[in-house]
This record gives structure tokens, sequence and C-alpha cells, in this order.
């Protein structure tokens, strides 16, 4: 398939225009026109590029990828090489943030919520990227620890109150620590995300709500995979997910 056909589709598919993102979604930096071969994965690091390379890879699709804003946008040091590799092997970069997270089939939130099996009741935060929802019946600490450490693969860090039992519960993916007070404020017992500041702790022994991290990049895997076995399964094209391992 074309280059810009892949852009067009995924432009639309995850309604980009409705986001105000820290970065560009689409294609931030093109190569060959024709695309056979797409690799996914969480962020287009070096180790994902050079992994690309060895499948011969014509596309790389990714939730983290270049040009945030307020960093320095000069081409030096690490960010050159990176985008040096793309553009000499003549490999698409194609990014998706905040329309990743919030996709309603697709999104990181949805698919973090159905391998946790909870039932989603609705959304918040800033641009309705959070969900909040309940598990089918009140689970134990216990119960959590083991479901999101198989689900994630990832042991999480928990604040608060192990003798609780949870039921209401909101959740985000990524760097989300600062919706904690929000889910907080929606009834819950317990909110995820991937990371976790100082405060939280406080403010979790505090409200009597949990808060858990589970890691920035484990709770970030599953969208961008789906996302890859989409294109593959529409469009015809071979797919590879690429998890780059990352403790945070």
């Amino acid at each position: 398939m074309h280059q810009n056909m892949l852009e067009n589709y995924l432009n639309s598919l995850l309604a980009i225009q409705q986001f105000r993102d820290y970065c560009p979604n689409g294609l931030q930096v093109e190569g060959r026109a024709s695309i056979q071969i797409l690799i996914s994965g969480v962020t287009a690091s070096q180790a994902l590029i050079e992994a690309a390379l060895d499948l011969h890879a014509d596309a790389i699709i990714v939730h983290h990828g270049y040009f945030w804003r307020g960093e320095d946008p000069c081409l030096r040091g690490i960010r050159r090489h990176r985008i040096a590799t793309l553009i000499k092997h003549n490999i698409n970069l194609y990014a998706y943030h905040l329309p990743l997270d919030a996709h309603v089939e697709l999104g990181n939130n949805t698919l973090l919520g159905k391998k946790l099996g909870i039932i989603e009741e609705g959304r918040f935060g800033e641009q309705n990227i959070a969900a909040y929802g309940h598990f089918p019946e009140s689970v134990s600490l216990d119960r959590l620890d083991a479901l999101l450490s198989s689900g994630l693969g990832r042991k999480p860090l928990i604040i608060g109150d192990p003798h609780k039992p949870v039921r209401r519960i909101a959740w985000c993916t990524g760097a989300a620590q600062g919706y904690f007070e929000e889910a907080i404020r929606l009834g819950t017992d317990a909110f995820i995300t991937g990371e976790i500041s100082e405060q939280n702790v406080h403010i979790a022994r505090e409200s009597g709500v949990m808060f858990i991290s589970a890691g920035h990049h484990a709770t970030e895997r599953y969208g961008i995979q789906a996302l890859g076995e989409h294109i593959s399964r529409k469009f015809g094209i071979a797919h590879h997910f690429i998890d780059v391992e990352n403790p945070v």
C-alpha cells in the first residue's frame, strides 16, 4: 500500500483532528512510497529502529514518536542518530499519541480495561482520555495484584489499604498521575496509571483510594499492537510487533 494511503486511513480512523496533542500525529518521517512490511512498537527508540531494519520493514508505527512540544528542535546526538537511520534506510515513521490512548476500540485505555475485566462506564480527564468503571464483583488487593502482574507482565506498585476491596475503578495508561484527584471525586476505590509521583502517595493514604502504578511502557503496549494487527488484516500487509523491554 502507499504511504499516503496508510496515513490518510490512520488519521481518519483515530480522528486526530479532535485532539490537542503534545506532538504531531501522523507521518513524522517520510520513507519509501510502497509499504509491504510494517513494524509496531511503543517508542521510536534506536533499538526499535534496528529491529525494523533486521525485518526489512518499510514503515514503523509507534505511540511515542518525535518532535514533542517544548523539546529542543535541533537534530543532534540521539535524536539525529535515530532520524538519520530512518532516512538512510528510507523507512516511514508514523506516530499516534493521544488519539491512540482514547480510541474506543483499539485504544490503550479500552484494551487495558478489557484485559483486566473491567466494565467501562465512561470517560473523564483532559479530552476524555481516562476511563472509569467497575468490576463485576469486588476484588481483593491480592486478586488485583495478580490480574495486573499476569496481564502486564510486571508487578505493580500499589499504595493503599491492602484489606480494602475494590469494585469501582478508574484508569489511564502512561503518565496520568495528575488525574488521581479527579478519579477520587468519581467515587472510585482505586486508580491505575503507568507512573507515580511523590504526592500521589500521600493523597492515596489520606483519601483511602488506592493508587496503582503499573508501568508506563507496560500499560501502553496493547493499543499500538492492536493497531498494527488491524492494519495488517485490513490491507493484507505483513506486521510484526516489537516489544523493546522497558522497566518504567
